[in-house]
C-alpha cells in the first residue's frame, strides 16, 4: 500500500515535471568539464550556488541506474572526479579501476553511435590523462571529489541531456536483465528491478541513504530467490516510488510536506481530482501540524477548526478543500542501514480535519497558554522530556509515545495513558507546570472521559476554565496549594523558593501527608499580611476566605494518595487558580475593599 501510494504520487508529479524521467536522478553537481569537437579538453566551470556564504553543488538531472554500494559501479555521462578523470584527493587503491570502469561503461553504451557530441566524449576519454586535470583554466582543489558532467564546447546543453545520448540510455534500461514478471506494486507484467535507490533525508540516518526495502539474511528469502529478488517489483515502480518518496525528503527551504515528529521524519501527500485541490490540501494539512507565528491568522485557524468541531463541513469553509481528498501520512525512522515505518496513515481529508479539530478541543485552556490554536506536534512532543533550564532535548523524547501520540492526533483515538503519566512525572522532577504540559492533561482526560464506553456517572467533566463549583478532590487540591502559594508569595516577596519548588510533587500524590503541615504554614504567612498595612490585611483576609471555601469542599479531609488521573486534575485545577488573580491584577484589592465595607 505505502509503496503504490507513492508510485501513483510519482505520476502527478512527472505530469508536473517536478521529479526527473525513469533513468536519472536529481544529484548534487559541482563541476563541468568542457571539451573540444577532437576531444581536447579547454576548462572547468564551476557550477555551485553562491548566493549563500559558503558555495553549495548545483541539483542536477542525471542518469542513474542503481546506487553505488560496496563494489565498483559507473555511472553514464557523469560521475565524481575518482571516476569520470582517475583524480581524487586521497590515494584510493581501485582509483585506476573506478576509472577504467568509467571509461568502458562509456564505451560500451556509446560506442556504436554516429552522433558527433557522443563521438566527441568519447576521444576526450581515449586521450584522456588524470594529471592533466591540474593545467586547465577553473581548477582548483576544491573539484576534486565533487560531481562533474561534461559539455561539448559551443553546445549549450550539457553532454547528459543530448537526446541521443538519452534515447541510447533509455533502450539500456528496458533491457530484462532481471526478468519479467507481475509487478507487486502495479499488477502488471514488466521487467522486474532488484535494486532499490538509497532513500535520503530521513533524519540521523545514514547520510548516504537507507534502504526502505532490502534483504540481507537467508531467513527472509524463499522459493530460491536471491536478495531483492524476493520483491517482486519492477524497475519503473522502484524508480516511482522512490523517486516520490526522495522529493517529499527533500532538505528544501520550501519544502512543507516534510516534518519531525520525534525520532520519526514525516511526510504527507493528498490525491484529489486535480493537483490545485491537492496542494491546497497538503497546504491545509501543513499549517495544522506548524501553526502560522501571526496571531490573526493563528486565530483564523482557530476559529475555523471550532466551526469543523461543531459539525460545518470543510468545503464551506474552503472550497478548494474537499471532503473526499485521500490523505497519506508516513513516518519513517532510522534503523541502522535500513528505515522503520513508525506509522503509516491513509484517511480522507474531512475526517483529518475533525481528528485534529477534536484535538485542538480537548487541548483548549482558559487562560489560553499560546495563541490561537494548540503548538505544533514537536512542541508537545518537548514538553514530555526533561527540562533543563527550560529547555528540552530531541533526543529525550520517547520514540513510542511520540509514535502513539501522533496516532491519536490522525485517528481521533484515546491518548496513549503513558502520555498522562509522563507529564505528570516530568512536573512532579523539574517543577516545570507549564501551561502545555497542563493541556495535555487536560487533552488526555478530556477524551478519555467522552471516548469511554461505560462512563461513570460520578466521573465529573474535565473543565476548560476556573470552576470554583467543582468538588472533585483533585481539581480542589490543585486549586488549594496555588492559594497557599499565593499566600506564601505574598507574606515573602521574592523569596528563592516557593512550595511549589518543595511540595508541588508529594502534594499531588500524598496530600495527606503534605496538607496539613503547608496549612499551618500558611498560617504563619496571613499573620505576617495582618501585622501589614491595610492592603496587606484585606489580602490576607481574601486569601482566608478562598482557602476556606476550598477546603469546605474537600469536607476537612485529605485523600492519603491520588490516583494518576487525579494528579492530572490537580495540575488543572492548580494551572486554573493560579492563573485566574493573575487574569485580573486587581481581583485581590476588589476583595479588600469589599471585606473592609463588610468590616464597617
Amino acid at each position: 500500500m505505502i509503496l503504490s501510494a507513492l508510485n501513483d504520487y510519482y505520476q502527478r508529479l512527472a505530469e508536473e515535471e517536478k521529479v526527473p524521467l525513469p533513468g536519472f536522478s536529481s544529484e548534487k553537481v559541482s563541476f563541468c568539464l568542457v571539451f573540444s569537437q577532437d576531444g581536447k579538453p579547454l576548462q572547468i566551470d564551476d557550477l555551485r550556488d553562491t548566493s549563500g556564504k559558503k558555495p553549495r553543488p548545483s541539483p542536477c538531472q542525471v542518469p542513474v541506474d542503481k546506487r553505488r554500494t560496496s563494489g565498483i559501479h559507473a555511472y553514464p555521462l557523469w560521475d565524481k572526479t575518482a571516476y569520470a578523470l582517475g583524480v581524487s584527493a586521497g590515494e584510493g587503491k581501485r582509483l585506476a579501476d573506478e576509472h577504467a570502469a568509467f571509461k568502458a561503461r562509456q564505451f560500451v553504451l556509446f560506442g556504436e553511435s554516429d552522433d558527433p557530441d557522443l563521438s566527441a566524449f568519447l576521444r576526450l576519454l581515449d586521450q584522456w590523462r588524470p594529471e592533466r586535470l591540474a593545467e586547465l583554466p577553473g581548477y582548483g582543489e576544491e573539484v576534486l571529489d565533487t560531481n562533474v558532467i561534461f559539455r561539448l564546447d559551443g553546445q549549450r546543453q550539457y553532454l547528459h541531456e543530448n537526446r541521443e545520448a538519452r534515447r541510447l540510455w533509455s533502450v539500456a534500461l528496458e533491457s530484462d536483465e532481471g526478468g519479467v514478471g507481475q509487478c507487486l506494486i502495479t499488477g502488471e507484467l514488466a521487467p522486474l528491478g532488484t535494486d532499490h535507490p538509497a532513500i535520503r533525508g530521513v533524519r540521523d540516518a545514514q547520510s548516504s541513504g537507507a534502504s526502505l526495502v532490502s534483504f540481507n539474511s537467508d531467513a527472509y528469502e524463499s522459493y530460491g530467490y536471491s536478495k531483492n529478488q524476493n520483491a517482486s517489483i519492477s524497475k519503473s515502480a522502484i524508480f516511482g516510488y522512490s523517486t516520490a518518496l526522495n522529493h517529499l525528503l527533500r532538505g528544501d527551504a520550501d519544502n512543507r510536506q516534510r516534518l519531525q515528529i520525534g525520532d520519526a521524519t514525516v511526510v504527507f501527500w493528498a490525491k484529489a481530482r486535480d493537483t490545485a485541490h491537492a496542494e491546497a490540501a497538503e497546504g491545509f494539512f501543513a499549517m495544522l501540524n506548524e501553526p502560522p507565528s501571526d496571531e490573526q491568522e493563528a486565530a483564523k485557524l482557530g476559529t475555523l477548526l471550532k466551526q469543523v468541531a461543531e459539525g460545518r463541513i470543510l468545503a464551506e469553509l474552503d472550497p478548494m478543500l474537499e471532503a473526499d481528498t485521500q490523505f497519506f501520512v508516513l513516518g519513517l525512522a532510522p534503523n541502522a542501514a535500513r528505515l522503520s515505518v513508525r506509522f503509516w496513515h491513509v484517511d480522507s481529508l474531512e475526517h483529518l480535519a475533525q481528528h485534529y479539530a477534536y484535538h485542538h478541543q480537548d487541548m483548549s485552556l482558559d487562560p489560553s497558554p499560546w495563541k490561537g490554536v494548540a503548538p505544533a506536534m514537536w512542541r508537545l512532543l518537548f514538553a514530555t522530556a526533561p527540562s533543563r533550564d527550560g529547555k528540552a532535548k530531541a533526543e529525550d523524547v520517547s520514540p513510542q509515545l511520540a509514535g502513539e501520540l501522533t496516532r491519536a492526533i490522525l485517528t481521533g483515538s484515546r491518548y496513549p495513558h503513558s502520555l498522562l503519566t509522563n507529564v505528570i512525572m516530568r512536573m512532579r522532577n523539574d517543577g516545570d507546570i507549564s501551561g502545555i504540559r497542563v493541556a495535555l492533561c487536560k487533552a488526555v482526560l478530556a477524551r478519555q472521559g467522552r471516548l469511554s464506553a461505560h462512563s461513570n456517572s460520578t466521573t465529573q467533566e474535565v473543565p476548560v476554565s476556573l470552576d470554583p463549583h467543582s468538588t472533585h478532590p483533585g481539581y480542589l487540591l490543585g486549586r488549594l496549594f496555588a492559594e497557599l502559594e499565593n499566600a506564601q508569595e505574598r507574606a515573602i516577596p521574592n523569596a528563592n523558593a516557593t512550595i511549589r519548588d518543595r511540595y508541588y510533587g508529594a502534594a499531588s500524590a500524598t496530600p495527606a501527608s503534605v496538607f496539613p503541615v503547608l496549612l499551618r504554614n500558611t498560617q504563619n504567612h496571613l499573620s505576617k499580611l495582618r501585622k501589614g498595612d491595610e492592603k496587606d490585611k484585606a489580602i490576607a483576609g481574601a486569601i482566608a476566605r478562598s482557602i476556606s471555601e476550598i477546603v469546605d469542599g474537600l469536607k476537612d479531609q485529605f485523600p492519603k494518595s491520588l490516583l494518576i488521573e487525579d494528579q492530572g486534575r490537580f495540575a488543572i485545577g492548580y494551572y486554573h487558580q493560579s492563573r485566574a488573580r493573575f487574569a485580573n491584577k486587581g481581583s485581590f484589592a476588589k476583595n479588600a475593599e469589599a471585606e473592609q465595607g463588610e468590616s464597617e
